[in-house]
């Protein structure tokens, strides 16, 4: 079953699935912007097309990531994103 889910006033957009291969996962679109999200459990996030510039929970510097780099979230945090191009990607959520 999907699920629809908009952000930050329809300025992200995502559609939640699950399946054998990804498990619980969702892929989606951020507008250009600044965002904080929050996380429930690990989070895997693949770029799939733009760029995310990122500030990991610990981290003091920003790093930018392309399409076909991935990096990870721990559970129960938060992490800053900065979008300069409609920018899409993967996210999987990961067991504790």
């Amino acid at each position: 079953m999907l699920q629809s889910n908009d952000y930050f006033s329809g300025k992200v957009k995502s559609i939640g699935f699950s399946s054998s291969s990804t498990g619980k996962a969702s892929v989606g679109v951020m507008e250009e912007g600044e965002y904080n999200f929050s996380t429930a459990q690990p989070e895997e996030m693949t770029v799939v097309s733009g760029a995310l510039k990122v500030l990991l929970p610990g981290d003091t510097e920003w790093k930018v990531y392309g399409p076909g780099e991935r990096f990870n979230v721990p559970g129960h945090s938060e992490f800053h994103l900065q979008v300069a191009e409609p920018t899409s990607y993967l996210c999987r959520y990961l067991k504790d």
